[in-house]
């Protein structure tokens, strides 16, 4: 799971053709190019190519994101339609009046920018060559926390909006039901988490420090070697990226607005390469997908849904008061297996519960919540009956962003040289994009700290007041979580 894209701003301008699952000619739902915006008075139109690495990353909380999808001034109707409709208040009006109002910047077109298919060859190759999902849609219209607890949970615990430092510090988020990963371990079916670096965002989640010290979660770079071995056998895996939260993302994998998209594009890359020239390929089946669409232009409406219907786990989750019943926005989502023909394009409704709906269902597991027993199945994409022969087994290189910036190597000249030439500032507040990675990296350093430290070290995460001093401490917590 990727980070903050739609699916028209990644894929809308790559024109796929195929066929659907039972065999209709179709074409990807993308963009024809007219699709527009209004900003003072006039329109912007969708366009290419968008930048490798953005200026500014669009706003993508509750708030934000209801005006994308509803305009300037409007919000989402009372009563919410039944389960499947259209909000008529929904017109995905308001993505640049939005962009416009937080950033107020010289160029308003960044929203509206797309990749070409030239810029994104290893997700598009992997798009035509296997099957693309174009309405799978984020499981709220909100940001990354609660999007990406639905991949986990089917559900965020009634969590509305990110994470900030005024919030239960040093507690995990909880779930009435529990996770995916507990309905594998009660049902002794192996796993493992593998993180890009030291604050995979599944941290946050009760339990998942203690699975982590029974060492269900490795590095990334083993991934590869990992499953060369014939003895490999998890049932499920889980991939985060690395995020490089202390340098606001910048010099990571996650294709963070912020960063640069093609490292992502490698990351892709690597992990479909390493699955196709492995032993477990004939077995396997991934699913690339991103958390919600980071304030990027899509122009597709997203329906209504059933809400999870479980617990608000804490008096913080609400903010907003949402009820759950509406979709976010559409976001990419390609599915890979040898067991899934060639050009498969298919126009079924998904979002993020689908991911345990089709775990569940695979190793007969019960559901969590209402949402994934009610959501559309992967499997269902595995319609051969045998392997296929003609898989590539590499893929092309990523695209050449020109972007050189090491950001690992400047940190051997030291932290603050590093926040200065990023602009992150001691006057600017905590960003919510910062404190869920603040929260990661406390729940680390308490897990390894004497019972009598861990008071003053949630005062001193609590406490933090600008956004460099959050990058600084999430600095701090990885050096000292490498030198242990």
């Amino acid at each position: 799971m990727l980070e903050n894209r739609s699916f028209d701003h990644m894929l809308g301008f790559s024109h796929i053709q195929g066929k659907t699952p039972s065999g209709e000619i179709t074409t990807v739902d993308g963009l024809t190019g007219t699709e527009q915006n209004s900003s003072n008075g006039g329109m912007i139109k969708v366009s290419y190519p968008a930048d490798f690495v953005a200026e500014h990353d669009p706003g993508h909380e509750f708030p934000d994101v209801q005006e994308q999808l509803c305009g300037s001034g409007n919000k989402y109707s009372t009563p919410t339609p039944p389960v499947g409709a259209v909000d008529p208040n929904i017109r995905n009006s308001g993505f640049v009046s939005s962009y416009v109002q937080k950033y107020q910047p010289p160029d308003p077109t960044p929203p509206m920018k797309c990749f070409s298919p030239e810029q994104l060859p290893v997700l598009v190759s992997l798009a035509r060559e296997y099957a693309v999902c174009d309405r799978w849609f984020s499981s709220m219209p909100g940001p990354t926390w609660p999007n990406r607890f639905f991949v986990h949970a089917a559900s965020s615990g009634g969590l509305d909006h990110s994470p900030n430092l005024l919030e239960e510090m040093g507690v995990p988020y909880s779930f009435a039901n529990g996770t995916i990963f507990d309905l594998l371990d009660n049902a002794k079916l192996d796993w493992e988490a593998y993180m890009g670096d030291e604050f995979p965002q599944v941290l946050h989640m009760d339990g998942m420090m203690e699975k982590f010290a029974e060492g269900k979660f490795k590095s990334y770079d083993n991934f590869a070697a990992d499953l060369k071995d014939t003895s490999f056998s998890k049932s499920y895996v889980f991939i985060e990226p690395d995020w490089h939260p202390f340098t606001k993302f910048k010099g990571g994998n996650s294709q963070h607005p912020l960063d640069d998209v093609t490292r992502g594009e490698l990351l892709i890359k690597n992990t479909y390469e390493a699955i196709r020239n492995s032993p477990v390929w004939e077995r396997s089946l991934l699913i690339i997908t991103y958390d919600e669409h980071g304030g990027f232009y899509d122009h597709v409406a997203p329906p209504t849904t059933v809400e999870p219907g479980d617990e608000v786990t804490s008096p913080f989750n609400n903010k907003y008061g949402f009820n759950f019943r509406q979709l976010g926005v559409r976001v990419p989502a390609v599915v890979v297996s040898p067991y899934i023909a060639k050009g498969t394009i298919d126009h079924r409704i998904y979002d993020h519960s689908s991911i345990p709906a089709t775990i569940e269902a695979l190793f007969n597991l019960p559901s969590l919540t209402q949402r994934d027993r009610n959501a559309s199945r992967i499997d269902d994409l595995l319609t051969l009956e045998n392997p296929r022969d003609d898989a590539p087994e590499t893929l092309p290189s990523q695209a050449d962003s020109k972007e050189r910036f090491d950001f690992l190597g400047r940190l051997e000249t030291g932290l603050e040289r590093v926040l200065s030439d990023l602009g992150i500032k001691d006057t600017q507040p905590v960003d919510p994009s910062l404190a869920g990675f603040v929260h990661i990296a406390l729940l680390r350093k308490l897990s390894v700290l004497p019972s009598e430290e861990r008071g003053n070290e949630i005062s001193e995460a609590r406490n933090l007041r600008t956004e460099a001093d959050a990058a600084r401490y999430i600095y701090r917590a990885r050096s000292n979580l490498i030198g242990r």
